[in-house]
């Protein structure tokens, strides 16, 4: 629901008013501190958001992936970023991956515990001999 924000030119308090968006053209504001109607809306902070692609790219600079050698958890975050801006749920080995990550454990360890994971099935994927 929409709360506005607005400064008093009698008194220069500033006070918040929710005002639904149908009534906003016909509503009357008044200060509560001091009853004027000269009142004046304050527009807030506008936030910017990036575009997914870009914000994809720098995710995956060489440069900012190097930092994560190290650090599984921020690697765990990193990744979770990722699938939030593909919007795409990578399913269940994905979310059991990226957890064990953002709890500690090492790509080695996750390695050792899943050895299956990112293999193909071998019959599907060797090619028919002639």
């Amino acid at each position: 629901m929409p709360n506005y924000d607005f400064r008093c030119l009698k008194c220069r308090k500033r006070f918040e008013r929710f005002i639904a968006y149908a009534d906003y053209e016909t509503t009357q504001v008044a200060c509560p501190h001091c009853g004027a109607t000269e009142v004046k809306r304050i527009i807030g902070r506008v936030r910017v958001a990036r575009h997914s692609m870009q914000h994809l790219a720098q995710i995956a600079d060489p440069d900012n992936l190097d930092q994560l050698e190290n650090n599984p958890q921020a690697l765990g975050r990193t990744m979770r970023e990722m699938q939030s801006e593909l919007g795409e749920d990578m399913g269940g080995e994905f979310n059991e991956v990226v957890d064990r990550l953002e709890k500690g454990q090492s790509p080695d360890e996750i390695d050792q515990a899943f050895p299956d994971v990112g293999v193909e099935n071998s019959a599907d994927s060797t090619p028919e001999a002639s």
